[in-house]
């Protein structure tokens, strides 16, 4: 834990002298995507509390999403692979110890943008005094909270984390940008396989019923391939890599036997940690890929996108800003489940080869002209 700036004055705070803001906490400690687009919520509190200390508590499996950004004071990390074998041995003094760490860094103000059981139990150890979080938080975590905020559930979740933040009067800004870790960025710069510019695929989805048809993926990939062959507006790309966790190549199978007869198809699941990933992103000329965590890093490196998405709401859950770029088909009276691996399937199987090379070949065209990322 990083010792205590200047206190400044709590933002919105009524009824005589506002209490003392030194340390804040960001409680959203998963999933990767969702870490990704809390980034307007630690922007807007910088802003606000400059000489504040902002720290954030996230799986540590995710921290290098956020370490780079300059807003943040230090991560807090959550050790979750261990704390869950622990806790199935009922070996609860470690965790204990953790929860006891929170409650000695004395934050005045925590913000739990997750609004689940585990993460009401993190802003509640804590024992500041002031606890935001939403009024309609499932498994009960609102009672860990001592300002408790309705939003709607049809809102993005961009602007639902927003609410939080606004509630306590402090102005919002949608921020998203991310940045990417130095290290990583100069393994990326550094790698003779990626001299050339390159778009980013995303295949997989832990959700069945979220995925395009990989023989789907296989024909664009050979669209987009062909098209650099020529002197068209898919020329402008000498590379196409492809990414994913190590426990997803079973859902890449078709495309790795590509790979492995096409040099230009760069075979990176399951070979990047996160930052690495983030680097890739950042570096892109484009990023296609199903409802997933690569495309909201996507949209905070500002890269063009094509985004496949089927039984989730855009307006919800898509890339904040960008529901322009997402190829979608569903109609009066659908399901809209993504636990639903039947009628998802059917949604994202009505997305054609056709409309998804014709979106990627045009974007890659206006990205031959547009800046890489710089990193952030």
């Amino acid at each position: 834990m990083t010792p205590s700036r200047d206190p400044e004055p709590l933002a919105g705070a009524t009824g005589g002298a506002p209490p003392p803001v030194g340390r804040l906490l960001i409680i959203r400690p998963s999933a990767l995507g969702d870490v990704c687009r809390t980034v307007p919520v630690l922007a807007s509190l910088r802003a606000a509390y400059p000489r504040a200390t902002i720290d954030w508590l996230v799986q540590d499996t995710f921290a290098e999403a956020i370490v780079a950004h300059p807003a943040l004071t230090s991560v807090v990390p959550f050790p979750r692979a261990r704390f869950g074998w622990l806790a199935r041995r009922l070996r609860l003094t470690e965790i204990l110890r953790y929860l006891g760490e929170l409650r000695r860094a004395r934050y005045d103000l925590v913000i739990d943008c997750q609004g689940l059981a585990r993460s009401g139990i993190f802003a509640w150890a804590t024992r500041s005094a002031r606890r935001v979080g939403y009024a309609n938080s499932p498994e009960a975590a609102w009672l860990a909270y001592t300002d408790r905020v309705h939003a709607d559930l049809s809102m993005h979740a961009v602007d639902r984390m927003l609410a939080l933040v606004r509630a306590i009067g402090v102005p919002v800004t949608a921020d998203m940008r991310l940045f990417a870790p130095a290290r990583a960025l100069e393994m990326i710069d550094r790698d003779p396989v990626l001299r050339e510019p390159f778009m980013v695929v995303a295949p997989t989805s832990r959700w069945p019923g979220k995925r395009w048809p990989p023989e789907r993926f296989v024909e664009v990939i050979h669209r987009v391939l062909d098209a650099m062959n020529g002197t068209g507006v898919g020329a402008g790309i000498g590379r196409v890599v492809m990414v994913g966790a190590a426990s997803e190549r079973p859902q890449c199978a078709l495309i790795t036997r590509l790979a492995a007869s096409e040099p230009r198809l760069i075979d990176r699941v399951g070979a990047t940690g996160v930052g690495e990933l983030m680097a890739l992103v950042a570096r892109s000329s484009l990023v296609l890929g199903n409802d997933s965590a690569v495309l909201h890093m996507a949209v905070g490196f500002d890269r063009p996108i094509v985004g496949l998405y089927g039984p989730t709401h855009v307006s919800r859950v898509g890339p904040y800003g960008r529901e322009r770029d997402v190829i979608r088909h569903v109609r009066e009276g659908d399901r809209i489940d993504h636990k639903d691996d039947a009628s998802g399937k059917a949604l994202m199987d009505r997305i054609g080869v056709e409309e998804v090379a014709a979106a990627v070949i045009a974007r890659l065209g206006s990205s031959a002209r547009r800046p890489r990322a710089a990193g952030t």
